[in-house]
């Protein structure tokens, strides 16, 4: 499992990646690993074409849940199930963890 860190304000946030051979799950969480919304990605069939995603559960960070997890499926290439459980405000945990995840995916 691969993981980026970034301490911010005392907190520290997270992102714990696991890479199978068809898809990527990614915990996104600040102090202790938690599940939070739920969201789902195809990757495109074709470069810069959007896959299908949706949001599976929760009823918070709706929109910066399944951003992430269609970043994460453009990164990757590859289905992605993105859990997103944070206090950040949803614009700023989009920007925090979108770039964890950019961290995580370099050696």
């Amino acid at each position: 499992m691969q993981e980026a860190s970034l301490e911010r304000e005392g907190r520290v946030h997270k992102v714990n990646l696991l890479q199978m051979d068809n898809a990527v799950l990614a915990f996104c969480y600040e102090g202790t690993m938690k599940i939070g919304t739920l969201a789902v990605s195809t990757a495109g069939l074709t470069e810069g074409v959007v896959g299908t995603s949706s949001v599976l559960l929760g009823g918070k960070y709706l929109i910066a849940a399944r951003a992430l997890a269609e970043r994460s499926a453009a990164i990757f290439k590859k289905m992605s199930l993105i859990s997103l459980n944070t206090t950040l405000s949803e614009g700023e945990a989009l920007r925090v963890y979108s770039g964890l995840l950019d961290k995580v995916r370099s050696p």
